[in-house]
């Protein structure tokens, strides 16, 4: 059973992208944050998953689809909520966040016969797409998270444990204005960028 994992915050103003304040407000920081979680979840619903998971922080709002189970966040540092994650797997997994809105479900759509992990590098040094066939929540614990290097260790912890690594291609994450601009040309036909550009239009008026 294949199982795949999305990791988020409940848009709440304040609360998600604080680092798109300024140019945006808190409030819109947050309508884009929703934007980028719906089109994320889109991406889910559309794979051939056997479980669909969304580990929130928060509540679920009208932005939730049909077909995810719904599981709190723990507590602790992102390398032990990640970790938790993957503990209530039985079987393979695929964990994202909601920082690339412009995934697709083709890129989701991975296998465990020639590898035994996946890992998709963030532009940012970071990553955005952590796969185990066996979920094991140590490979995980003490990577230090949000560092330029975080993918490279993650990757050296991964091989060190004798894993074979496939890679899935580097994206671009949604941390700040310029981010937001390269992630909207990536999939303009989305909530994100829709969403990026009506900001960007009221602001000019």
């Amino acid at each position: 059973m294949t199982t795949l994992l999305v990791i988020a915050k409940e848009p709440r103003p304040g609360k998600v992208k604080t680092r798109l304040t300024p140019p945006f407000s808190p409030e819109e920081a947050a309508s884009l944050a929703e934007a980028a979680l719906a089109d994320t979840l889109d991406a889910v619903a559309r794979t051939s998953a056997d479980r669909r998971v969304l580990v929130l922080d928060g509540s679920p709002g009208d932005w939730l689809p049909c077909g995810f189970e719904v599981v709190p966040q723990c507590s602790g540092g992102l390398d032990q909520r990640l970790a938790a994650a993957f503990s209530g797997c039985d079987g393979p997994a695929l964990l994202i966040g909601m920082d690339t809105p412009q995934v697709t479900p083709e890129l989701l759509c991975v296998g465990f016969d020639d590898c035994d992990a996946w890992l998709g590098d963030a532009t940012d040094g970071g990553f955005w797409a952590l796969g185990l066939a066996c979920p094991d929540p140590s490979l995980l614990l003490g990577v230090p998270m949000s560092a330029p290097d975080t993918g490279r260790v993650q990757r050296d912890r991964l091989r060190g444990a004798g894993l074979r690594v496939g890679d899935l291609p580097a994206l671009t994450d949604v941390d700040d204005a310029a981010d937001a601009e390269v992630v909207a040309a990536a999939a303009p036909r989305g909530r994100f960028a829709a969403e990026l550009a009506r900001l960007k239009a009221g602001a000019a008026r």
